[in-house]
């Protein structure tokens, strides 16, 4: 199969960590014999201190090209530390998402079997769990108006807004993936304060019947961010809105017992992009020693739900839960093991899917 992968690698630790996914990338399109070119563009700080912009048009038309795209991270303390910054990092990833109609995003967690020590959740409590979350992108109180201040400065307002067409597709696509694993969806709202919460329930019932052989449970968004850390077994998929899941799908990296291993989808109708959940951690930047484990993860997602590989898919996960075991890994989780560079752990991953 020939792939055009669009690298977008952003500020900080992205472009280390987006090196050591392209490396293991090309020993997959090697061993399976797939022919993969890749383009790179600039996004975040990297692309404003270069043209003004966080997200040019020269980048969107990279990714509306390519057949995939994998994203590093962004963000610069420079613009964290500016709160009056008209132009931030941050506004390129919104205008990414909204501009090429990314409105799912896909945020797997489960655990791994040498890791799951290092959780802060007492093993029989996150032993096997392996949930879904899909969070709705392009719309909620990130993209709604008006917002700002009044002239004073003294009163800050933000307008959530959802369309039942936006609460439909992500919907859709949460049933599907329920379809596909253990037939159990969450709708996550605030359906008892918040007029938009109380249309995606509305809306969801009434996909209900489309769905029989999905189970379908309705659940508060306080109620969800409680029960993650106490029984997490008991999710499958949950769907929710942009600023719900933005908080929950944090909350629940952590039960894996670190961010850095967390792979993530963006999906929509055409362009299809894989990220780490990570940011940039700009004090590791250059130090060859960020965890690239996230970003190959999210290559291997890339695989399996931009060109239907799941051999290939298994392949990288197989090889990343042997660097877990084998103590192949930087330092923030090497323990008796000599931590490895950035560097190293991609070239181990790399030759070990050639062998």
């Amino acid at each position: 199969m020939e792939m055009n992968i669009a690298l977008l690698p952003g500020d900080g630790i992205g472009p280390e960590v987006i090196e050591q996914a392209v490396k293991v990338v090309k020993a997959v399109g090697k061993k399976f014999g797939h022919t993969i070119t890749f383009k790179e563009a600039i996004v975040g700080a990297a692309a404003i201190d270069a043209t003004g912009n966080p997200y040019p048009d020269e980048t969107h038309e990279v990714c509306l090209q390519a057949d995939a795209v994998l994203f590093g991270a962004i963000g610069d303390p420079k613009y964290d530390n500016d709160p009056k910054a008209k132009v931030r990092p941050e506004q390129g990833l919104l205008a990414m998402r909204k501009k090429l109609g990314l409105f799912s995003n896909v945020r797997p967690t489960f655990t791994f079997p040498s890791l799951i020590h290092k959780s802060p959740l007492k093993k029989e409590r996150i032993e096997g769990t392996d949930l879904v979350f899909l969070r709705e992108l392009t719309g909620g109180i990130y993209f709604g108006e008006p917002r700002g201040r009044n002239e004073q400065g003294t009163k800050a307002f933000d307008t959530n807004v959802y369309t039942k067409e936006e609460i439909t597709r992500l919907a859709r696509m949460g049933f599907e993936f329920a379809q596909k694993r253990r037939k159990l969806l969450t709708c996550v709202d605030k359906a008892n304060v918040l007029a938009t919460s109380r249309l995606w329930r509305e809306t969801v019932q009434e996909l209900e019947p489309e769905y029989p052989d999905v189970k379908v449970e309705y659940e508060f968004v306080d109620a969800v961010a409680m029960r993650l850390v106490q029984w997490p077994k008991a999710y499958d998929v949950l769907i929710t809105e942009n600023l719900f899941g933005d908080i929950l799908t944090d909350e629940a990296s952590v039960i894996s017992g670190s961010m850095g291993l967390m792979p993530s989808a963006s999906l929509g109708t055409d362009v299809k992009l894989f990220e780490p959940i990570h940011g940039s951690y700009p004090q590791a930047a250059g130090k060859d020693i960020a965890n690239p484990l996230a970003t190959v993860l999210s290559a291997a997602m890339m695989f399996e739900y931009a060109f239907d590989l799941k051999d290939e898919a298994q392949a990288i996960t197989d090889v990343v839960n042997r660097s877990l075991a084998e103590g192949v890994v930087t330092e923030d989780i090497a323990e008796e093991s000599k931590p490895s560079k950035t560097s190293e752990v991609g070239d181990w991953l790399a030759e070990q899917i050639l062998k």
